[in-house]
């Protein structure tokens, strides 16, 4: 019944409108930003960066063509305009955090296939205990350590099956007003949420963000983070500043569509874990990392100024 909906006449009109339409307008304001968008201080390269964007941008959110090769445009787009030259831009592609990320997903899909993470969930609440604390924080332990080696997003969609399965087990008590279900069902998307981000900055591949901090660090400072240097700061950080709302973090949107949470229940128990969050983070920046990264983050590098 659902397939035949997402194939009716009707759909596949307006997608194919949808697809016109992206295939004249991308292109469209890619030309508009070349001739007319000349701001002062904006380098052509910069001006040709920003056409291929828009571009890219477009293309992406209206899926005129798949998805993955819309991000093959800079190949043809920044030799052309003159952004990049031809081997700079190929050699972005075949970054080593690039091939880094790539295993951790490669990683990811092997343990779904053959139900490790179902196994190490179901074998800490075994070991922590079965009460609904103890089953929380068993799915909390279980899903910030899968996250440390794999990327948060791909720990959350697998954990999230797992956490539903047993949210309805649950029988609610009738001799309470209180709806245990529903309160244990959004307690447990909250933890699956927070523990995936948590554990996802432990590593260098537990989520995409901490390769590219690792990456502009390197460029930048010509400081390279190795994975032990980072599992120094991450594990004892184990801090995100994305706690409050579905689209801060793909954990919280994939756990936001399981209809158990909605965004008052987020920003109330995402706010004080981002103010406490930021005030370690900051702790951190400027007393540990001049230590254990040799990184002063007062100093402004030479070709910055």
């Amino acid at each position: 019944m659902v397939s035949s909906k997402l194939n009716s006449p009707l759909l596949r009109a307006s997608r194919m409108k949808k697809k016109i339409l992206g295939a004249i307008l991308g292109p469209g304001l890619f030309v508009l930003a070349m001739l007319t968008f000349q701001p002062e201080g904006l380098s052509t390269a910069g001006r040709a960066v920003l056409a291929s964007t828009l571009w890219i941008a477009v293309w992406w959110i209206l899926e005129v063509i798949p998805i993955a090769v819309t991000a093959l445009l800079p190949i043809v787009l920044f030799p052309l305009t003159g952004a990049l030259s031809l081997n700079e831009t190929t050699a972005s592609f075949g970054h080593r955090y690039i091939f880094l990320c790539i295993g951790g997903f490669v990683l990811a899909i092997a343990i779904e296939r053959w139900g490790l993470h179902r196994r190490i969930t179901l074998n800490i609440i075994n070991l922590i205990g079965t009460n609904v604390k103890r089953i929380i924080l068993g799915f909390m332990i279980a899903t910030a350590f899968l996250s440390m080696w794999i990327s948060n997003t791909a720990t959350s969609v697998m954990m999230l099956p797992i956490g539903m399965a047993i949210i309805s087990q649950l029988r609610d008590n009738p001799d309470t007003v209180a709806d245990e279900n529903t309160l244990f069902g959004k307690a447990l998307m909250l933890a699956i949420a927070y523990s995936a981000s948590i554990g996802g900055v432990a590593t260098l591949i537990g989520t995409p963000p901490n390769l590219v901090l690792a990456g502009i660090v390197q460029e930048l400072y010509d400081i390279e983070i190795t994975f032990s240097q980072w599992i120094m700061v991450g594990a004892t950080l184990a801090a995100s500043c994305a706690f409050m709302l579905p689209v801060a973090t793909p954990p919280n949107a994939v756990v936001f569509g399981a209809g158990y949470l909605k965004i008052p229940d987020m920003v109330r128990a995402g706010i004080w874990l981002n103010v406490i969050s930021i005030i370690i983070i900051t702790l951190l920046i400027y007393v540990a990392l001049p230590y254990l990264w040799a990184f002063n983050p007062n100093f402004c590098p030479a070709h910055l100024k």
